[in-house]
C-alpha cells in the first residue's frame, strides 16, 4: 500500500477509535452544502467530524482497529464518514441535514460502541433524548429510594415530637 493510502487509513482509524460514527451516502450534494454540514457537525454542542472516505479504506481501518463487524459490511456508493462522541447528536443532525436535501442524504449504517447499527436502528437514535439527560433520569431513579427513605425517617420522628409536645400541653394545662 502507498504511503498516502497508508496515512489515510491511519486517519479514518483516528475518527473510528473510541468515537461513535454514522456512514452516510452524499450523492448529489454541492460543495457549498456539504461543506455548511461539516461545519454544523463540528460546531458546539456535536463536537464531530465530517470526511468522504474511499469504502475500502474504511474497512481496512476498521480492520485495523478490529473492529470486524464493521470491515465486514458491504459498502457501496459514495460514503461519508460522520463522527463524534455523542452518537445521538449526530444523527439528529444528519437528519436535519437529510430534510433539506430530500434523496440525496440517506444513512447507511451507524457504528456505536462496538456494535454495528442498520440504517432504521440508526434512524431511532435521534429519538433518544441528549446523554445529559438520561444521565439525569437515572441519577433521579437512584437517589429516589434513598430519599424516600430519609422523608419516612423524619416521618416518624415527628410524629413523636408530636406526641411529646401533646403529652407536655397536657401536663402544663394540669398544672395551671
Amino acid at each position: 500500500m502507498r504511503e498516502e493510502k497508508k496515512q489515510m487509513v491511519q486517519e479514518v482509524a483516528g475518527q473510528l477509535k473510541d468515537r461513535s460514527a454514522i456512514l452516510i451516502s452524499y450523492q448529489g450534494i454541492k460543495a457549498n452544502t456539504m461543506n455548511e454540514f461539516r461545519a454544523k457537525v463540528a460546531g458546539e454542542g456535536i463536537n464531530g467530524a465530517c470526511h468522504v472516505v474511499p469504502n475500502t479504506l474504511l474497512k481496512k481501518a476498521a480492520a485495523q482497529l478490529g473492529y470486524d463487524n464493521l470491515a465486514g459490511i458491504d459498502l457501496n456508493g459514495d460514503t461519508a464518514l460522520v463522527s463524534g462522541a455523542d452518537p445521538v447528536a449526530l444523527v439528529k443532525a444528519i437528519k436535519d441535514f437529510a430534510k433539506d436535501n430530500k434523496d440525496k442524504v440517506n444513512i447507511k449504517f451507524g457504528f456505536v460502541e462496538g456494535a454495528v447499527l442498520g440504517s432504521e436502528e440508526t434512524a431511532a437514535l435521534a429519538d433518544l433524548p441528549p446523554k445529559e439527560a438520561v444521565q439525569a433520569q437515572i441519577l433521579g431513579l437512584l437517589q429516589a429510594p434513598a430519599s424516600g427513605i430519609v422523608r419516612a425517617l423524619n416521618a416518624k420522628i415527628a410524629s413523636i415530637v408530636y406526641v411529646l409536645k401533646a403529652y407536655a400541653d397536657k401536663k402544663e394545662k394540669e398544672t395551671a
